[in-house]
């Protein structure tokens, strides 16, 4: 199975059990930002993906393409949670670097939090709608 291929299977049946066993897919200094953390080094990322788990229920990536490199990964993605009775849907994209031994050594995510997360939101929903339509070009 190729390096892409794991790590996808990885993310796709992410459990918190399943973040306790980061280390068979990230390398001990790797980086990951998203657009609310930048970190380095195994623990910091576990503390942000369990993080994830407390903060949202049922959360859930699904991975709906890939373009591969010699050496990383852009993977494109659904990410489904909810938020109290809230079913919610992020889309995104995360830019993926291999080491020689196939471990992630850096991980960008890349999604539009005021679209994607905040526009869903009720009363953030309302006036980032509101500030969209007033700076769009007519």
């Amino acid at each position: 199975m190729s390096d892409v291929a794991r790590i996808v299977e990885y993310f796709e049946s992410l459990t918190p059990d399943a973040v306790a066993r980061l280390s068979e897919h990230y390398a001990a200094n790797a980086w990951f930002k998203d657009p609310f953390n930048e970190v380095t080094g195994l623990e910091a990322i576990r503390r942000v993906f369990a993080h994830m788990y407390r903060q949202v229920e049922e959360p859930r990536f699904r991975v709906t393409d890939r373009v591969i490199a010699d050496n990383g990964a852009l993977l494109v993605w659904d990410f489904s949670f909810r938020l109290g009775r809230r079913a919610i849907v992020v889309r995104g994209a995360t830019h993926l670097r291999f080491n020689g031994r196939g471990k992630v050594t850096h991980h960008r995510d890349y999604w539009d939090t005021a679209e994607e997360l905040y526009g869903k939101l009720p009363l953030l929903g309302t006036l980032t709608r509101l500030l969209r339509r007033r700076l769009a070009a007519s």
